[in-house]
């Protein structure tokens, strides 16, 4: 069986500093992730041991550590750093990543701005 079953990380809310505007440096804001793991999850289905799994909590905590020690221009750079990292540090074959931005400064009414990126081995 080769198919990827799939683990969801959703709405993981940091506040940190990234963007292009000087104020966005300063203020800082609001960043919301969604990750998605893909990897065959039928031992851990059958042995219901964790280290048969991709441990979600170590994952969030790496994404925790690219959103609030990094700074950077682009969310777009964030995100490959996130996918990066975590395709570096654990057994998934692909990851989706989606930053949200939800209070991007621009003139108009908004309820979020995000970028997405799909990146596997």
């Amino acid at each position: 069986m080769s198919e990827l079953d799939v683990i969801h990380l959703r709405g993981l809310e940091f506040y940190s500093y990234h963007g292009v505007l000087p104020e966005e440096n300063v203020l800082g804001q609001r960043f919301l992730i969604d990750m998605d793991l893909f990897h065959n999850l039928s031992q851990a289905g059958f042995s219901d041991r964790v280290e048969d799994t991709i441990h979600y909590g170590e994952v969030y905590q790496v994404i925790k550590a690219c959103v609030t020690e990094g700074r950077y221009l682009l969310i777009e750079r964030l995100a490959e750093e996130i996918a990066q990292r975590v395709l570096g540090q654990f057994a998934c074959e692909s990851v989706r990543v989606e930053v949200h931005k939800p209070q991007a400064p621009i003139p108009g009414i908004i309820r979020d701005v995000s970028a997405e990126i799909w990146r596997g081995r």
